[in-house]
């Protein structure tokens, strides 16, 4: 049964992963052409045009960008830090046997290419981008193996999606101690305690959504004030979703067999609506199913859509536009080492890491997935588009005009990862490369 549920788990995520892959080239492409139109100037002021609010003296005005970089990722990285939480509690991740293979390509997939981008980068003022091609953009990559079908075997995917997420957590932990500006320690010591508070609070077991979403955006607001990115506010308060229900099976059973025994012995009547008594069951049975249901797996479900197909779509459409006919200002040396990083970087570090670890028999790799998937999909992996874009902007905040050299170079490594990836996998012959003999 369990194999069952990962197997029906995991083809609704790619499922929607594919979705979202798709909805993320339709954005780019027109955040594009957009940038590179007679509506170019229309565009990048939409982009800039400051919004929010004062109180008091205080005030939050941002340009929409930024409150699409700062405040709608937050609630994408709050979802990353519930599926890490997810996986290593329950997961690809929750053991030592499990973990050792996405590990062992995570941390290639992260080591190479950030050695690439410091031998290949010949200009000291863009050396803060080092980090750009660390990440591997899930929702691409997965929908470029979900276009492979059958050719691909499951396991194959199952290894994507826990590298990616070891792969977040890194990027996380990257973006915290490096990307962050100037920290205000009074601000940041508010912010923590609001979070052990609300750690408590749920260990405890009181858990209210309406609680976490009020501390949640202020934590976030004290995050952005104290100089460390808000963003990593969002994966520290996935940590406190209580992943147990809050109520057993057997209890949560005998509670149904009750209200269905009052049901049958309730009056009846020929209208189609519920008497009073009726009405009061079905309230005290949907708050029985809330309390059987696990929080942070009510949180993926309600989150998991909204960020594929509205968040990380309208990241894109506010990110990607960039104007390629301005070749005066581009640092093709930044776009170059940028896409090689993703493009070599990703695929001779995750593929040398797991079949010399294979080969020392550090690992174990699964029987069905042979020497052209590792390669082909460690090409998929330098498919680096959200989060590299997000670091990028980052990582040059002092130095904007490097930023629209770092998108192209993410755009190029990511597309020529893409189809070389989908190209070795496509030719696969799994029967004549096992890596049995590795």
């Amino acid at each position: 049964m369990k194999k069952r549920n990962l197997f029906t788990s995991l083809v609704k995520f790619v499922d929607l992963q594919n979705i979202s892959g798709i909805l993320l080239l339709i954005t780019t492409l027109g955040a594009m052409i957009m940038a590179n139109s007679n509506f170019a100037d229309d565009y990048f002021r939409f982009w800039n045009t400051e919004i929010g609010f004062s109180v008091g003296e205080s005030e939050l005005i941002k340009p929409l960008l930024l409150w699409v970089n700062d405040g709608l990722m937050a609630i994408f990285f709050f979802l990353i830090g519930l599926e890490i939480k997810r996986e290593v509690l329950l997961g690809q991740l929750n053991s030592i046997r499990k973990i050792m293979f996405p590990l062992v390509g995570a941390l290639g997939g992260i080591i190479f290419p950030v050695l690439f981008f410091f031998v290949l980068n010949s200009n000291p003022e863009t050396v803060s981008g080092w980090g750009i091609p660390m990440a591997t953009d899930i929702a691409f990559s997965l929908a470029v193996l979900n276009v492979l079908g059958k050719r691909v075997p499951l396991s194959l995917k199952i290894f994507l999606t826990a590298f990616a997420i070891v792969d977040d957590l890194a990027a996380v932990m990257v973006i915290a101690l490096f990307y962050s500006s100037s920290i205000q320690i009074g601000v940041l010591i508010w912010a923590l305690g609001l979070l052990l508070v609300t750690y408590f609070v749920s260990y405890k077991g009181f858990y209210s959504h309406p609680f976490i979403v009020i501390m949640g955006a202020i934590i976030w607001f004290l995050f952005l004030e104290s100089g460390i990115h808000p963003t990593i506010s969002g994966v520290l308060m996935a940590f406190a979703i209580p992943v147990k229900q809050r109520v057993g099976l057997q209890v949560f059973l005998r509670r149904m067999r009750s209200f269905a025994n009052n049901f049958r012995t309730s009056k009846s009547v020929s209208e189609p609506i519920l008497t009073k008594e009726q009405l009061s069951l079905v309230k005290r049975q949907r708050n029985w199913l809330k309390y059987f249901e696990s929080p942070l797996q009510r949180w993926e479900e309600i989150l998991r859509t909204w960020v594929s197909v509205v968040i990380i779509p309208i990241f894109a459409l506010a990110n990607a536009g960039v104007s390629i006919t301005d070749t005066e200002h581009m640092e093709m040396g930044l776009i170059t080492t940028i896409a090689l990083c993703l493009f070599l970087g990703k695929s001779i570090g995750i593929s040398s890491a797991v079949l010399i670890s294979k080969k020392l028999k550090f690992i174990q790799v699964p029987r069905d997935i042979g020497i052209k998937e590792i390669i082909g999909v460690s090409f998929i992996a330098g498919i680096g588009f959200t989060m590299a874009i997000f670091i990028a902007t980052l990582a040059f905040v002092n130095n904007p005009e490097y930023i629209d050299s770092a998108k192209i170079g993410i755009l190029v490594g990511s597309l020529a990862s893409a189809f070389t990836g989908y190209f070795l996998l496509r030719s696969s012959k799994k029967k004549d490369d096992l890596l049995e003999g590795v």
